[in-house]
């Protein structure tokens, strides 16, 4: 029988293996188990880990609402937290979106979107970076470690955000976007550029999810992440 030589076995198992991780992302269009139902293969995780904290699909008994509400997830938060599922993961030079629908804040300010190069976060040491907007139609952009926050761009101008105002319907949408491509790092809102990061200020590879602040009601219409 004739062998592969090892350089094209290697490329082949490494193709096969992308495809794996690429299927294997949660598909806002086809949950892991049943609509209405919290998740499985999430993880969540709250800013003090010492929260004891019940994430449910019951509403009225929920600190943290979470569910598969197709297309996407619904979630409800009282404290602040990250929400990921291990398969969306990427590294050198990717894209990482979301799609999320602010419902009524009811006059707080808190923050949600986007976190990346995310590493042991079910740690004392996990580090990542992330990208928010808040409704006074601003941005921010910082890095975490362990329990310490260091600001790369502070509350910024967003016009191009869609705020939720008393005449606003049932909610406002907003697509938040990261590329990261070689040595610098592209932020977009509802696809304008508003800010480009050297990589070397950010946490780059590893985990990609969602940040939600505290008692917020928001749908995560989509979340992906593409490999460049």
């Amino acid at each position: 029988m004739k062998r592969l030589p090892v350089f094209l076995f290697l490329f082949t198992l490494f193709i096969r293996i992308s495809i794996i991780s690429a299927q294997d992302r949660p598909d806002p269009k086809n949950p892991e188990n049943e609509n209405l139902a919290v998740p499985v293969n999430w993880n969540v995780r709250v800013d003090h880990a010492d929260q004891d904290v019940n994430i449910s699909a019951d509403e009225e008994d929920a600190d943290i609402y979470f569910v598969n509400m197709v297309p996407g997830w619904h979630i409800t938060t009282g404290p602040a937290a990250i929400f990921w599922h291990p398969a969306s993961t990427a590294s050198g030079s990717y894209r990482a979106e979301t799609l999320i629908h602010l419902f009524d804040p009811q006059g707080r300010n808190e923050a949600f979107g986007l976190f990346f190069g995310g590493n042991n976060l079910d740690g004392e040491d996990q580090s990542y970076s992330y990208f928010l907007l808040r409704n006074s139609g601003e941005f921010l952009i910082k890095n975490r470690s362990g329990s310490e926050t260091s600001l790369v761009k502070n509350w910024s101008p967003a016009p191009m955000m869609n705020r939720y105002t008393e005449s606003s319907e049932s909610s406002v949408r907003n697509h938040l976007a990261v590329d990261v491509s070689g040595d610098q790092v592209t932020f977009f809102v509802n696809d304008k550029e508003v800010a480009t990061v050297p990589a070397t200020k950010l946490n780059i590879d590893g985990a990609v999810g969602l940040r939600i602040n505290h008692r917020l009601n928001v749908h995560v219409e989509d979340l992906s992440v593409e490999q460049m």
